[in-house]
């Protein structure tokens, strides 16, 4: 299998796809949210507003968290309208968000065109309980489909998803374990090409090349395409070392 991963604006280099390139469109994009009033979610870095004051890890921020809601669902259309012409009949479309947004994501996905099929959580055993009420401890993936699901496949997915964010080897803010990944990019038939206009540190990518499809990728920030490069570049090069084995 093979990847193309374009450095730039997500918007400009999905409206340069050609029509019907794509077999599925997995992304994770920035939520623009992470607070309870308009300052807090306009007004603060993805780091400030995704990562505890005493994390052991220093992550690198990524650009795009700084939009008010209405601003977010308008931008998020445009760019999801231009993922369905470049997607074939069929093809689906995976969106993460988190509670705050994912009303606003699901207008977005419909608006776009998407026939908005259902809403899947992603449960991160791992976070923190919050005192005097239930700990918010899931993410939500707004799911939708152009036209009509392919019947012909044998394909039977989960409805949820139980998995923490990577903790060794992490190097994003907001990381998506690539054993969820793995499972979600079986969305686009064996050979296909899965679209992820978020790339982040490439962990979508990564999770396709494993599963036997292509990818195309554009990542804004010049730091996470670096980081997600050499992810894929090391896992398509992972078979070579492995068939050559060790040295004697």
């Amino acid at each position: 299998m093979s990847y193309t991963l374009h450095r730039g604006d997500a918007l400009t280099v999905v409206k340069s796809l050609p029509d019907e390139s794509v077999q599925a469109v997995i992304t994770d994009p920035p939520y623009n949210s992470g607070g309870r009033t308009s300052s807090d979610r306009t007004g603060r870095t993805a780091r400030a507003k995704y990562v505890t004051s005493n994390s052991a890890h220093d992550l690198a921020n990524f650009p795009g968290e700084n939009r008010d809601q209405r601003s977010y669902r308008s931008w998020l259309t445009e760019l999801l309208t231009e993922a369905y012409r470049a997607s074939t009949e069929h093809a689906v479309a995976m969106v993460f968000t988190d509670w705050r947004q994912e009303p606003t994501t699901s207008d977005a996905l419909q608006m776009a065109g998407w026939t908005w099929s259902g809403t899947i959580p992603w449960i991160k055993p791992s976070s923190r309980p919050r005192k005097g009420g239930p700990k918010q401890d899931s993410e939500f993936i707004i799911w939708g489909v152009k036209g009509s699901l392919d019947n012909t496949r044998d394909l039977y997915l989960p409805g949820h998803y139980i998995a923490s964010q990577p903790r060794k080897g992490r190097v994003h803010i907001t990381q998506k374990p690539v054993e969820v990944m793995q499972q979600l990019v079986q969305v686009c038939p064996e050979g296909g090409t899965v679209l992820d206009p978020f790339t982040g540190s490439g962990s979508t990518g990564v999770a396709a090349l494993r599963e036997g499809r292509r990818f195309v990728g554009v990542e804004l920030s010049a730091h996470y395409a670096d980081v997600a490069e050499a992810r894929l570049r090391a896992e398509l090069t992972k078979d070579d070392f492995e068939l050559a084995g060790p040295e004697a």
